[in-house]
């Protein structure tokens, strides 16, 4: 960290120039990345790069990590990530039309990943759902697991009480960018997500915040969170549209 705190109008000309913005936004990912890879993201050359990488350095926004003869960059922590996601939410409303908000792609607008826990239309069905089983409450925008939540993630093999001794918080409501509803952020949304990656239900897409669910891992997660099937909703539903049609 700088020795001196960077001011507000240092942090936002920090994250304001667009090549910069682009190198944060593909951080946003939860991987750490080498200035080359960041590089391309922005479209811009290596020795720009770097220079760009130097001032997020210096004012804390970024960490780097070395690794043999290579140096790997990613977000300091979440409350940076917590900022860039307000920011492209904010962005997307002040710009609000009769358009979708949010990402144009159906693989981001599905699942994606937000720093380090999912997002997008999985994400918040998955904080919808343990509200609606009492697992989860929400108070003033606040995200806190109940007794019972605790009991039901305890079961699920996840240890509670060592989430609840970190210094992160166990439970935070983040804005989704795409579907402008809560998913469920901090340190138990950080153990569902690898709770999904190590049970090989999804996949990160290369050079992407996107999660790619195979048929049947979504349907674990649906079956091990307790969540309705929509899609076998709609087919039923079509299904007696179709037959009350044939009927008349």
């Amino acid at each position: 960290m700088p020795d001196t705190p960077p001011s507000l109008p240092q942090v936002a000309a920090l994250i304001g120039e667009p090549a910069r913005a682009s190198m944060l936004i593909a951080l946003m990912a939860g991987k750490a990345l080498t200035a080359t890879e960041l590089a391309l993201e922005a479209e811009i050359s290596s020795q720009t790069a770097s220079s760009h990488l130097a001032k997020l350095l210096d004012s804390g926004l970024l960490l780097m990590v070395k690794q043999g003869r290579h140096k790997y960059f990613r977000l300091r922590n979440e409350q940076v990530a917590r900022l860039i996601e307000n920011l492209l939410n904010l962005t997307s409303s002040l710009t609000q039309s009769a358009h979708q908000t949010g990402p144009q792609d159906p693989m981001l607008r599905r699942a994606r990943v937000c720093y380090d826990h999912l997002a997008g239309e999985l994400g918040v069905r998955l904080y919808q759902g343990l509200l609606q089983q009492g697992l989860l409450v929400e108070q003033d925008s606040q995200a806190r697991l109940t007794e019972q939540g605790k009991l039901h993630f305890n079961y699920l093999g996840c240890d509670i009480l060592t989430l609840e001794q970190s210094q992160r918080p166990l439970c935070r409501a983040c804005l989704d960018w795409s579907e402008r509803r809560f998913h469920l952020a901090g340190s138990l949304g950080h153990w569902i997500l690898e709770d999904i990656q190590n049970r090989g239900w999804a996949k990160r897409i290369p050079d992407s915040r996107a999660m790619q669910f195979s048929q049947s891992g979504e349907k674990a997660l649906l079956k091990r969170y307790l969540l309705p099937d929509i899609t076998a909703n709609k087919v039923y539903a079509s299904k007696q549209v179709t037959h009350q049609s044939q009927q008349a």
